[in-house]
């Protein structure tokens, strides 16, 4: 069976028609050549085709496209557009990416990006995680993000430099939301 959709795809609306059982990434991919969700389990164990649907984290290949009428999804390409503090085109997780050297082969590259952005919006949302102790506001250690972004794997072990990432572009946004009168919690 197949149905029409509306789906905005990192600021731009797109209309397609699919079958009712292609998931978000294949339509992504497929019909709409967005590139950067990657296929890399197929299965949700891996993380690869991380995007936000509605400024949620979502796995694109667990997800169905119907599921998706209406709804905003961001993919690392259009992280940057949505963002008015990225300087030079990126988005401050992506920069942190680079400086840090946070990536070897860049086929998880995209995932663990668009995951980190979801990951560091649930923290500064005071959401907890399963390491996050006592009723203290959780610290963004190497332990927290750890756990935060456990749905994200590297095969190639940039692991040392991700979490160092995540941290740099956590302490960077602390500085704008500082800098803008706001408060900041974590």
């Amino acid at each position: 069976m197949k149905s029409e959709i509306t789906v905005q795809v990192d600021g731009i609306t797109r209309q397609l028609t699919v079958d009712t059982r292609t998931t978000l990434l294949d339509a992504l991919r497929e019909r709409l050549g967005v590139t950067s969700p990657k296929k890399g389990c197929d299965h949700g164990q891996c993380g690869a085709c991380t995007v936000l649907a509605g400024g949620q984290r979502v796995l694109s290949c667990l997800t169905l496209a119907v599921t998706q009428d209406g709804a905003e999804v961001v993919t690392a390409e259009g992280l940057a557009a949505g963002d008015q503090h990225a300087e030079g085109g990126l988005h401050p997780v992506q920069q942190a990416f680079i400086d840090c050297d946070a990536f070897q082969c860049g086929y998880c590259t995209p995932g663990q990006v668009v995951s980190a952005v979801g990951m560091l919006d649930e923290f500064a949302r005071g959401w907890p995680s399963a390491v996050t102790g006592g009723t203290e506001a959780p610290a963004l250690d190497r332990g927290e993000v750890a756990e935060r972004m456990s749905g994200n794997l590297c095969r190639c072990a940039a692991y040392v430099n991700i979490v160092p990432a995540i941290q740099q572009a956590a302490a960077a946004a602390s500085g704008v939301q500082r800098a803008a009168g706001m408060e900041v919690s974590g």
